[in-house]
């Protein structure tokens, strides 16, 4: 496994500090100095949740503005059928909101490439539509990733449970991501504690370097293992974590932690492709 980066993750002393600050200070964004020139999109893929859309833009909003970010929210509708299509149209009239459209459901994944083909600001993060996720901690990604020098920054709700700012749960899904994250470990050489988190922040432009194939919710482990391929700096935060059950509209299914198994192996030797010379 060559060039494999220098994993950050296990650096329990650099999340503790973090963690630390963020407490002491109060803060729910950084300084206007630390934050006026960060330029963020934010990819929302969404689909058949009517129920919590109104809310998560609202919070979303809110933050971005609160946090003087140069921002834009890229809203994707794969193919929702229940209502939710309607809500999300009026959105598009909002200030700093795009909204783009898959007429038939194709996959989160897709919906993310969808978004990224139009994404406009250096630096990208992924915010679920349902209310599983605190937006406010977009913001401690953002100074993580300033503070470390580091490349891609993941909010660990592992580490979240540790430090008493997330609902921990042990059951199937529990057993899923730690299987992905020792997988990631055999494969990669990573120690990540939170492999399959929403909360992924990198750089626009090596997203775009990583060439992504992803239709479902393979979209985590493809770019964890391309991050790794890439020779990406990496830390893991810890953040809050309110997890639906199935019945409360979860979409996530055991089997998707099998297609993440094939990902990771699938990408274990990939490397990016060259573009084609010019004349």
């Amino acid at each position: 496994m060559e060039h494999l980066p220098r994993f950050a993750a296990g650096e329990e002393p650099v999340r503790s500090a973090i963690a630390r600050e963020s407490k002491d200070k109060g803060e729910s964004c950084g300084t206007p100095a630390q934050v006026a020139t960060v330029g963020l999109s934010i990819i929302m893929p969404v689909y058949n949740e009517v129920a919590t859309i109104d809310e998560v833009v609202a919070r979303v909003r809110q933050v971005a503005d609160d946090c003087r970010w140069d921002w834009e929210l890229l809203i994707v509708d794969d193919g929702s059928s229940d209502g939710t299509a309607d809500r999300i149209r009026p959105f598009a009239d909002l200030p700093g909101v795009r909204v783009l459209t898959h007429p038939a459901n194709r996959g989160k994944g897709a919906a993310i490439r969808t978004a990224l083909e139009v994404a406009s600001r250096e630096l990208t993060v992924i915010q679920d539509a349902d209310l599983e996720y605190d937006p406010r901690q977009i913001d401690e990604l953002v100074r993580a990733m300033d503070r470390g020098k580091v490349d891609v920054v993941y909010g660990s709700r592992v580490l979240g449970a540790r430090a008493g700012i997330a609902e921990s749960r042990w059951n199937i899904f529990a057993l899923g991501v730690n299987v992905l994250n020792l997988a990631v470990r055999l494969l990669y050489g990573w120690r990540v504690t939170d492999e399959a988190t929403c909360y992924k922040l990198f750089r626009t432009a090596d997203l775009h370097r990583m060439q992504l194939t992803c239709e479902g919710f393979e979209f985590c482990p493809e770019v964890t293992a391309k991050a790794a391929r890439l020779g990406l700096s990496m830390v893991e935060i810890p953040i809050s974590y309110h997890p639906r059950s199935t019945e409360e509209g979860k979409k996530i299914r055991f089997r998707d932690a099998v297609c993440a198994i094939q990902t990771l192996w699938k990408f274990r030797r990939w490397q990016p492709q060259q573009p084609p010379a010019t004349t």
